[in-house]
């Protein structure tokens, strides 16, 4: 149909010329009424964006000399995130000469790792930067 024969028949009924699909050939367009179109297109949006559910990053810090009962709270901490379903970032701070010893760091990530593998699953592998040497974990998916 011809522009202006559409134009002509919108402003008949009172109502608007939308073009849907502008790439096509030929272009696509539609007699509605836009702004009760574009409201339901936004209440549509809201209402999808309700229901995405946000992934917080959480962190946990752990030292070369963190003791037993610390440890063990942090990893309550840890399995308390997963079950909210948020990821964690899991450091271990060195200070001064204590950066000599990454080893001590590596084997407390690996044994967080070993005692927490039925809730999570490391996303990104223990790495020393600067002072601090960082893992980042995610709880496992539901299957």
């Amino acid at each position: 149909m011809p522009v202006m024969k559409a134009l002509a028949l919108a402003q008949e009924k009172g109502l608007d010329l939308v073009e849907i699909a502008p790439t096509s050939k030929p272009p696509v367009c539609k007699i509605m009424n836009h702004g009760k179109f574009m409201y339901e297109k936004k209440k549509k949006d809201h209402e999808a964006k309700k229901k995405q559910k946000h992934i917080q990053v959480k962190e946990v810090k752990f030292r070369p000399k963190t003791d037993e009962h610390d440890y063990q709270f942090k990893k309550n901490h840890i399995k308390r995130f997963f079950g909210d379903g948020d990821k964690v970032k899991v450091c271990v701070v060195f200070r001064g000469r204590e950066i000599i010893h990454p080893d001590i760091g590596k084997s407390i990530l690996e044994r967080l790792v070993s005692e927490l593998q039925e809730e999570g699953i490391v996303e990104v592998s223990p790495r020393l930067e600067g002072n601090m040497m960082t893992m980042f974990m995610a709880p496992k998916p539901k299957s």
